[in-house]
């Protein structure tokens, strides 16, 4: 093999495309978003896929890649791919966990302080010219309130660092991660137990069979009616019918969505009608250094897998 040819469905980076088209080994296919439907075309060509989340690399697409031994997507959670398709195949398949941990524990963040100073409702009434509100006291302030994550990767224990920070009390659920592992979060035993204790429930769990729609009618009547809900993590984790009855009736407060079951969303989605939600489209790792960052991971990692590659092809040695 002399050269090995790299599709990527969408853009990404600059800084990551110069990376790849550095390697005299890779030829490099981009495709802008006015070429998406062209995809298939190139399939057979492909040796990896470097993909983000808006291209689904589907059974179909797999097959369609004759020639496919690695695919990576450009960050975090492999939902977008089939994987065990792929696995079946002897595709490798990566990520690149960990990349946009800042990002997204800082949206987080945002959205704690925006539910807690009840930013938009205040911004609304200023808009209507209702000055009197300022004397309705909504806001809260976050020391001494308990942040309760589910889930405590890279992003989880960047959040709980913020939220120690501002004095906050950190409990974390997840059977896969000791107790110990950040100074001053202290880890529940359940589920249950840590949304009836927490003020604000965050979630950073990936989407799998355990994890669909883990917050559901009973989930949400466990929590506060004063509790707020973030979900950062993928929309199908939350029942969002569930959560449109929560937030409706006042079983909790308020929530904050950056995902959807269904995205984009459909225009009429029950809750675009209710005040109490704070919704953002997909984009709490998308700043600017963390897009650039993810990219140049992930390139990295498809050019290693091929420098390997290329040792093992010519006999080199693996130290």
């Amino acid at each position: 093999m002399s050269r090995w040819t790299v599709l990527l469905p969408q853009p990404v980076a600059a800084k990551a495309l110069e990376l790849l088209r550095r390697q005299s080994d890779l030829e490099v296919i981009v495709l802008s978003p006015e070429e998406k439907e062209r995809v298939f075309a190139f399939l057979p060509r492909a040796h990896a896929l470097l993909v983000r989340s808006g291209f689904k690399v589907t059974k179909e697409v797999i097959d369609q890649a004759v020639h496919l031994q690695v695919i990576c997507r450009v960050g975090v959670g492999l939902d977008n791919i089939d994987v065990e398709h792929a696995k079946k195949k002897g595709i490798a398949v990566y990520n690149v966990p960990g990349g946009n941990a800042t990002s997204v524990a800082e949206h987080t963040l945002t959205f704690i302080f925006a539910l807690a100073k009840d930013l938009f409702w205040y911004d609304r009434r200023v808009r209507e010219g209702d000055w009197g509100s300022r004397h309705s006291y909504r806001a809260l302030e976050l020391s001494g309130k308990t942040l309760g994550l589910v889930g405590f990767g890279a992003i989880g224990q960047e959040v709980a660092r913020l939220g120690l920070a501002l004095g906050m009390r950190v409990l974390f659920f997840d059977p896969f991660v000791p107790c110990d592992v950040l100074p001053g979060a202290e880890k529940v035993a359940n589920l249950c137990d840590l949304l009836a204790q927490s003020d604000f429930v965050s979630l950073h769990v990936p989407l799998s069979e355990t994890t669909w729609h883990l917050i559901g009618r009973e989930e949400l009547r466990h929590m506060k009616s004063e509790a707020f809900l973030i979900n950062v993590a993928r929309g199908a984790v939350v029942d969002e019918e569930a959560l449109y009855e929560a937030l409706k009736e006042g079983w909790i407060r308020g929530a904050a969505l950056d995902v959807f079951s269904e995205e984009p969303p459909p225009k009429d989605h029950p809750l675009f009608s209710l005040p109490n939600v704070i919704l953002t489209p997909h984009v709490a790792g998308l700043t600017k250094e963390s897009t650039e960052r993810v990219a140049v991971q992930a390139a990295e990692r498809v050019i290693e897998f091929f420098r390997k590659l290329r040792g093992e092809c010519c006999g080199e040695s693996k130290n």
